[in-house]
């Protein structure tokens, strides 16, 4: 990766200066290198080898410039090695989740309330240059010019790479309610009805074209397809409940909105997404593989 271009820092600038905007700017940082990459434990990385970077770069004036297109170009980078792995992922493959178990804006990392789990999904049928135009223009608003800097093509380009992703993503999203309160007393209902095993009040709750995924990655026993429509996916979730009847489920804001913990004892044993719109569950999207699990099983743990 070239280095971003900046202008020359001013003699007598501290170090420590520096390191400050970066401290200030590193959740948002991170958000940007989730939603190209998926993984946060890949986006963390990218974020501190641009750091790195910087670190050993002089002449960088606008700092927050410079991290943000260094960051982009590293996570369009890894993005474009981990494109062929996951699509030899055993079942489908899910992002990593951000969980917090209170309600408020996650601490370690920015995301923007379009950026759930059910985008980040759509997200995956993108190119990973398509992907990098969408995140940064839709979702944190840079302009074409600097993004043209980190895709390495024109500003006109990038453009229609922006507009085709648009389109794209506008179609394959399921509809979203944006409203907090809404997607928490539906998720509320849906919590008791799973632990009620009431298939009648699940069908109520999903939308005739509701679609589950799930990802246990070859690890552990998941769904290796997509499971669509509600009679279907209620079933299928009336069935977990039934084979494992010692897991319990608990609310927790997942990516941003609220969304459901499965635990059996002390172990985390899923994270589900779930989206909702006009009263109804459009998508589910469950994280069962351990890996992806690692980090919200830590967080949980802290707070037992």
């Amino acid at each position: 990766m070239s280095h971003p271009r900046g202008l020359s820092r001013p003699k007598g600038v501290a170090v420590t200066s520096t390191a400050g905007e970066f401290q200030r700017e590193r959740p948002r940082l991170l958000g940007i290198a989730y939603g190209i990459i998926g993984d946060l434990g890949e986006a963390e990385d990218v974020v501190q080898e641009a750091w790195l970077r910087l670190s050993r770069t002089e002449g960088v004036a606008d700092v927050t410039a410079w991290l943000v297109v260094a960051v982009s170009r590293l996570a369009l980078d890894v993005m474009r090695s981990a494109r062929k792995r996951r699509e030899d992922y055993v079942g489908p493959w899910l992002p990593e989740p951000v969980v917090s178990t209170e309600e408020g804006p996650e601490d370690r990392v920015t995301l923007a309330d379009s950026v759930d789990m059910a985008m980040l999904v759509v997200l995956e049928t993108l190119s990973p240059a398509e992907r990098t135009a969408f995140v940064l223009h839709e979702v944190f608003g840079l302009p074409f010019t600097e993004i043209a800097e980190v895709v390495g093509r024109t500003p006109a380009s990038v453009r229609q790479l922006a507009s085709r992703a648009r389109k794209h993503v506008r179609e394959r999203s399921p509809r979203f309610d944006p409203d907090p309160v809404r997607q928490r007393e539906v998720v509320g209902a849906f919590l008791a009805a799973c632990e009620g095993g009431d298939l009648d009040a699940m069908l109520r709750l999903l939308d005739p074209d509701v679609v589950l995924n799930s990802d246990g990655g070859g690890i552990v026993r998941a769904a290796r397809r997509p499971v669509v429509g509600a009679d279907r996916v209620a079933r299928f979730l009336i069935g977990v409940r039934t084979k494992w009847p010692d897991r319990a489920l608990r609310p927790a804001m997942v990516n941003g909105f609220t969304g459901l913990l499965m635990t059996r004892g002390d172990e985390l044993v899923a994270v589900y997404s779930i989206t909702a719109a006009d009263g109804l569950i459009t998508a589910i999207n469950a994280v069962l593989h351990p890996t992806k699990l690692a980090r919200t099983s830590t967080l949980i743990t802290k707070e037992s």
